[in-house]
């Protein structure tokens, strides 16, 4: 096939109000090594002209690995009796955060379990005491809570969430989410929106039962949703989990459903996962070359790092936290960009990022 022939069908579906999933599933199906190059060019484009050179900063901080939920993918799941628990005190908190911030990163992401430990009133008093200090944008990631909560945490200063969905096919969902509903969770994405959060969402790539027409769903998912922030990486499988014995997912088709979103979403904030960076070898580069424009250094203190175990081999668990600095300048510098040290606010042309009373 022509290479002429794959730029025409990424053209229709850059160019599509909504894109034929027919095409999507076309592209995510491609294996000529020229003809991905193709698609990963194409992508790399639009970053550019939508998004710019920089690569954006998000500094995480896994703050508690209890969780509640029994995800069959995930290694903190609360069947998992061999993992070590912990939960991070507000001191501890603030003080990553003000290492976070040394390194002049903009950006902190909180992230947990679906923890029932972690009381509304504290996480407010969390964020507040954090806008208080700092001069940084809050990103919130502790899965379902009431709108209440999530409006008291709006209201203290938090201005993102990031919800991810994992797969978009209710069906599917179902399959590996005991005890939840998707319903509800599409519900909680809604409630996010509404109270003003720049909100984000993703999906694991490689899902047991998971196919190309499931991603191109998501992907046609992720442009009705207009998200501004989507994570995209590929399915590690934990030892501790029932998905142990499966197949974990591949790095080439997760680059190719990033780059396939970023056509189609254009503006939205795409990080090179740290699950990229976690397989046989480093994909974040691979990741950043074809769409993505977000990397997220894990400022996690080192005695929680390692237990926060959603999958194994995870990258960048023994390093001092800030070490990723310069890792991240020269990751840059080799793909001609540059780190964007801003807050890197969505960029998505709405006036909504207040908090509702």
């Amino acid at each position: 096939m022509k290479y002429s022939v794959v730029k025409t069908i990424l053209n229709k579906i850059y160019t599509s109000r909504v894109p034929d999933p027919g095409d999507l599933e076309f592209v995510l199906s491609l294996r000529d090594p020229e003809e991905i190059r193709e698609v990963f060019t194409f992508a790399d484009k639009i970053r550019e002209k939508f998004c710019g050179k920089g690569i954006a900063l998000r500094g995480i901080i896994e703050f508690s690995n209890y969780c509640f939920r029994r995800c069959f993918y995930c290694g903190i799941n609360k069947d998992n009796s061999k993992i070590k628990r912990y939960r991070m005190s507000r001191k501890e908190i603030l003080d990553t955060v003000g290492r976070l911030v040394s390194c002049r990163i903009k950006t902190v992401v909180l992230q947990s379990g679906e923890d029932a430990g972690i009381d509304a009133a504290w996480l407010e008093d969390v964020i507040l005491s954090i806008k208080s200090r700092f001069d940084i944008a809050v990103t919130l990631s502790v899965g379902e809570r009431e709108n209440e909560d999530y409006r008291l945490w709006r209201r203290a200063g938090a201005e993102r969430y990031l919800l991810k969905i994992e797969t978009s096919n209710e069906k599917l969902y179902s399959s590996m989410h005991p005890g939840m509903d998707f319903r509800h969770r599409i519900g909680c994405l809604n409630a996010l929106k509404s109270l003003g959060y720049q909100t984000g969402s993703g999906i694991i790539v490689g899902l047991p039962g998971q196919d190309l027409k499931t991603i191109a769903r998501d992907i046609l998912f992720f442009k009705k949703r207009d998200f501004d922030m989507i994570g995209i990486g590929p399915f590690i499988p934990h030892q501790n989990t029932c998905f142990t014995d499966k197949p974990g997912g591949d790095a080439g088709l997760a680059l190719k459903t990033l780059a396939l979103t970023r056509i189609v979403t254009r503006n939205a904030h795409l990080p090179a996962t740290t699950a990229l960076g976690s397989l046989d070898r480093d994909y974040r580069p691979e990741g950043l070359a074809c769409g993505a424009n977000v990397l997220m250094p894990n400022f996690t203190p080192l005695p929680y790092r390692k237990l926060y175990e959603i999958y194994p081999q995870k990258r960048c668990v023994s390093e001092a936290p800030g070490a990723c600095g310069t890792c991240m300048e020269k990751m840059a510098k080799g793909l001609g960009r540059f780190v964007d040290y801003s807050r890197a606010d969505s960029l998505k042309k709405r006036d909504q990022f207040t908090a509702h009373s």
